[in-house]
């Protein structure tokens, strides 16, 4: 009879444990999933800021584009108005040598 109250004992006792380690085991659980919903709610936030983010890169580099394409334009023009004063200053240079400032060409030419 004392075997058979220290098996029960025994197994009480392994009873108790089990619970003990399930109880345990679903705090484990609720903590497991408390932190995995916080890391989506971060996730979810993170994206939505890498989201804001490539739109306001996407805005920039259409503004860098655009201001670069101005860029070549007004370098186009300061080109186009450097080669038409060189032409007028090769021009001035040249009626400077004309037959109407040697006195060899009509008055009042100019």
């Amino acid at each position: 009879m004392e075997a058979i109250k220290k098996k029960m004992q025994m197994l009480k006792l392994d009873k108790e444990n089990a619970i003990d380690r399930a109880e345990q085991a679903e705090a484990d659980k609720k903590a497991a999933e408390d932190k995995c919903k916080q890391v989506e709610d971060e996730l979810v936030a993170l994206q939505k800021k890498l989201k804001g983010t490539e739109d306001e890169l996407d805005k920039y580099s259409e503004a860098l584009k655009d201001a670069q394409e101005k860029l070549e334009q007004t370098d186009k023009k300061a080109t186009d108005a450097e080669g038409e004063v060189a032409a007028l200053n090769r021009r001035i240079q040249t009626s400077g040598n004309s037959p109407a400032e040697t006195g060899g060409g009509r008055e009042g030419s100019r």
